[in-house]
């Protein structure tokens, strides 16, 4: 298959008039024609100015760019959309109205609810999804006949709205430093570390990764287990959201819960740490020294009230960023990537952190790689055809011109549209 995109994203930045060649679902060849193209209309070749071209070639309008990758995901929390937002509170009332939601699932409901928000997705150009999915057992936290059933619904889910997923299996085991689980809690917990990996390797998925809730949620003896079990796959964890969580560490602990999953051995490049938002120095060291992954989730993160996270700082120390949607309260990764910006010119008050190039980046790229599909994310040879397209003739793009610019900080997800490929056509791994 031959596209020929007005305007691309590529490694060298935004070009005009590039020629794919696609074979299966991997992009086999780019050409850059190195010429603007006039796209008047429906796009055909009739109506394209371009080089005469051998051969049958579909051509694409706009800004096309590789697929979004949304590395933090909770499929349920879309069903509180629009609930939680009456009245005051903070995360911690939040949080009790989504228990109520996650005592209430059965894997049908399940499957519908997340089928339907990664539909969502899907349709506003995410091609892939990290879910974090702690949600195991059933409400009285003993194991369905297949203890892995909760997780396979999210798999089919993904399969069903043709978008590639890696689910993240939670670890998920106390109710607090030193508190045991109760209530809803009791769905989450495996009993301990060890339990908790032999179920996750009977899963017998490739796509299943690895995940820590959050240090009060691990006992501090049961980190090491979680981190050998997760050798070689994407672990990702949740990491000092609240100023609460801080206090409560370095009281259990005496340390910041950085280091306490740098004790661990839980840090390092296939890492990534979710929210980062409440650092010290010496976390943001950490952190970067060892070449984690960040999550920055800035929807759900300004939803909740939790704060403003490091971002800058934690970039220019040697962490990756990657983008997120958590609760979905909102499912646009450009305004995830605005947001990044936007929110650190309201804490400093100076414009310019990040450049529209390094916000798609951590959208696209370095958030497929923090999922371990180091095989997506880029628009050049071997990658995979999952491309979206930006609408550059809408009320909200007319005029900004074909750039990074026009990508993150005029479209909204709104004005994109997956482009057709044989790898859009979905995951290939069965319905549920």
């Amino acid at each position: 298959m031959r596209l020929l995109l007005e305007h691309a994203l590529l490694e060298t930045g935004v070009e005009s008039g590039v020629l794919l060649e696609t074979e299966g679902e991997l992009i086999k060849t780019v050409r850059v024609l190195g010429q603007s193209m006039t796209f008047s209309g429906e796009a055909s070749a009739e109506n394209v100015r371009f080089p005469r071209l051998a051969g049958e070639t579909d051509t694409v309008p706009g800004l096309t760019i590789p697929g979004f990758a949304n590395c933090h995901s909770h499929a349920f929390h879309r069903v509180l959309r629009g609930h939680t937002q009456r009245g005051r509170g903070s995360f911690w009332t939040w949080r009790e109205q989504m228990y109520a939601v996650a005592a209430e699932l059965t894997p049908d409901t399940y499957f519908e609810l997340a089928r339907d928000t990664y539909a969502e997705m899907r349709a506003t150009g995410i091609t892939a999804v990290g879910e974090f999915h702690y949600l195991h057992h059933q409400p009285d936290g003993t194991p369905y006949d297949d203890p892995n059933e909760m997780g396979r619904a999210l798999l089919a889910a993904a399969d069903e709205a043709g978008i590639r997923i890696r689910l993240l299996d939670t670890c998920y085991l106390a109710g607090g430093f030193g508190h045991p689980p109760e209530g809803v809690q009791l769905r989450y917990s495996d009993g301990d570390a060890h339990a908790w990996a032999e179920r996750v390797a009977a899963f017998g998925d490739p796509r299943v990764g690895a995940a820590i809730h959050s240090v009060r949620a691990v006992p501090r003896d049961q980190l090491p287990v979680v981190v050998e079990a997760a050798r070689g796959l994407p672990l990702h964890v949740h990491l000092s959201e609240q100023v609460a969580e801080n206090e409560a560490c370095l009281a259990a602990h005496g340390v910041t819960p950085t280091r306490l999953l740098a004790e661990a051995g839980a840090l390092g490049p296939l890492t990534t740490a979710v929210h980062a938002t409440h650092l010290s120095d010496d976390d943001i060291a950490l952190l970067g020294h060892s070449r984690t992954h960040v999550c920055l989730c800035p929807t759900t993160e300004r939803d909740l009230a939790d704060g403003i996270g490091p971002g800058r700082r934690l970039h220019d120390a040697g962490a990756t960023l990657t983008l997120g949607s958590d609760s979905h309260a909102v499912v646009d990764m450009i305004e995830e990537m605005r947001a990044v910006e936007m929110h650190e010119r309201l804490a400093s008050r100076q414009r310019g952190h990040w450049s529209a190039l390094e916000l798609l980046a951590a959208a696209t790229y370095d958030g497929h790689r923090s999922l371990g599909f180091e095989d997506a994310g880029r628009i050049a040879e071997g990658q995979r055809a999952d491309l979206v397209t930006i609408d550059l003739d809408t009320i909200r793009t007319r005029g900004t011109g074909a750039t990074a610019e026009t990508a993150v900080f005029a479209a909204t997800a709104a004005d994109v549209t997956p482009v057709t490929t044989p790898a859009s056509a979905g995951t290939g791994e069965g319905h549920r």
